[in-house]
């Protein structure tokens, strides 16, 4: 077995001093920068040098040079500060979070969840903020939110993805079109049909079946992002699009939907950040997989 390291007591207060002498290879500029006296910084610097047993700096005509001990410990110190930076706030989020934000998209509901969450903490903060339909993923990595209530597919590296329900595709068609009336269409019968197009080709292969069953290619349509671009589109008869069940509440007078059976459900989820335990996020994961089990229903409307 091989033999434990003594243990080492360092401050951290004196591995920041460092890294700003490091920085300014300066000790009266470094000084300056933390506020403290020369001879103050000097002498922690020898405290410190006195915990690791090695001579991190020395002084030239020039300014301060590191050691090559210096050179080694100042990347550790770097790793060492961030590291003790990221437990701080993490053990702060975990044992008093004040504040949640519940990010959402288009046609999903999180009011259950939301008001559920409220009632039980009164004294947090919790907010909802809607999303577009492919900000999620780099709004809870940039900490816009805290949680999102979206639809796959995205890119889920870095993130804790559950399902909560799954709803079925609908076809989105002009309302004189020839298959507006139907009770249902399959893949076949919109093999002609073109598709709006997005610009993530994630999207692409799952909201236009791209490639097909078969290998086929699905006809290219206009591009657009935009919901309301597309609905345009669509209405003047320049192509159509899969959307999920949900769009079939509320759409204008001049599309219908109409079911599109043997194809893979729309697939609602909640997404968090992987490395986020605190309270808040832990409790509203579990209110939302308690209350947001499926599809909207008639007249339900979005939190705001």
């Amino acid at each position: 077995m091989a033999d434990t390291p003594p243990p080492v007591d360092l401050d951290l207060r004196l591995v920041r001093y460092f890294t700003v002498v490091a920085e300014y290879r300066h000790f009266r500029r470094a000084a300056e920068a933390l506020h403290i006296t020369q001879p103050s910084l000097s002498r922690q610097i020898r405290q410190l040098e006195r915990q690791l047993g090695a001579r991190l700096i020395d002084r030239t005509p020039q300014g301060s040079k590191l050691t090559e001990a210096g050179e080694v410990f100042l990347s550790r110190a770097k790793t060492l500060l961030r590291s003790a930076a990221q437990a701080a706030a993490h053990t702060r989020a975990v044992a008093e979070p004040s504040r949640i934000t519940i990010g959402y998209i288009m046609n999903v509901i999180v009011t259950p969840a939301v008001r559920e969450l409220r009632h039980r903490n009164p004294d947090a903060d919790v907010r909802a903020l809607h999303l577009t339909w492919n900000d999620a993923r780099v709004a809870l990595l940039d900490h816009r939110v805290d949680a999102a209530v979206t639809r796959l597919p995205f890119p889920t590296g870095d993130l804790q993805v559950t399902v909560l329900y799954d709803e079925p595709r609908v076809l989105v068609v002009p309302i004189d079109h020839p298959l507006a009336g139907k009770e249902s269409v399959t893949v076949a019968d919109i093999a002609d049909e073109p598709l709006i197009r997005g610009a993530d080709p994630v999207w692409n292969a799952f909201w236009r079946i791209d490639p097909r069953p078969d290998g086929s290619r699905a006809p290219d349509g206009p591009l657009a992002e935009g919901v309301e671009d597309k609905l345009e589109l669509i209405a003047s008869g320049q192509a159509v699009t899969i959307a999920p069940g949900a769009y079939s509440q509320g759409l204008r007078p001049d599309l219908a939907t109409v079911p599109l059976h043997g194809v893979e459900p729309s697939h609602v989820v909640l997404a968090t950040r992987a490395d986020d335990n605190s309270r808040l996020v832990t409790a509203f994961r579990k209110y939302a997989r308690a209350h947001l089990t499926g599809p909207p229903s008639a007249g339900s409307t979005a939190t705001r």
